[in-house]
């Protein structure tokens, strides 16, 4: 078996999440700088090593007073924790049609947790200019609290202004090293 090398693809991969705000309307993020490495025998992602990370500085919510007050100590802190960092530790199949579900050490502001993530494989294929690539839908669910994200506020009605659940919705292309 051959080991491959692969590469997460930033101009055909999205690292997005949504969170509740007033419990009424989600609100989507991402992130905009990101890497991740992959080492795989053959094209058997089952077995791979996966890590990956993403620069907390790159946050976008679309609105820029939002996206400084993620990047302040209230929640990650970008000026003492730059990236949050993922690890796999297992690969577990749903079925044999390329679901699966991959377990990992999230770390975010130095807080690690394993965490469960549903991957649905799009396949390998050759580009037009002959890179081989393969294909990734990944979903999960986090509580934020978890990881030291732990700012609130209350509306004058009493409501909650941030859900404690983010929910994670990644795009992910690889490209293999030659």
């Amino acid at each position: 078996m051959a080991t491959k090398n692969w590469v997460i693809d930033p101009t055909h991969s999205e690292i997005q999440f949504k969170i509740k705000h007033l419990m009424i309307t989600n609100v989507t993020g991402s992130f905009n700088i990101f890497e991740a490495s992959v080492v795989t025998e053959d094209e058997d992602f089952m077995k791979a090593k996966v890590s990956f990370s993403a620069d907390i500085d790159s946050i976008s919510t679309g609105n820029e007073q939002r996206d400084g007050h993620l990047k302040s100590p209230d929640f990650f802190d970008a000026a003492t924790h730059p990236k949050l960092k993922f690890e796999a530790t297992k690969f577990e199949s749903v079925d044999n049609d390329g679901s699966y579900e991959l377990y990992g050490d999230l770390t975010i502001k130095d807080i690690t947790k394993n965490i469960k993530l549903a991957v649905e494989f799009g396949g390998v294929v050759k580009d037009a200019y002959g890179n081989t690539k393969a294909g990734f839908s990944i979903n999960g669910k986090i509580n934020r609290k978890d990881f030291g994200l732990t700012w609130s506020a209350v509306t004058e009605a009493g409501g909650v202004v941030v859900s404690d659940d983010v929910r994670i919705a990644c795009e992910i292309q690889l490209i293999e090293q030659q």
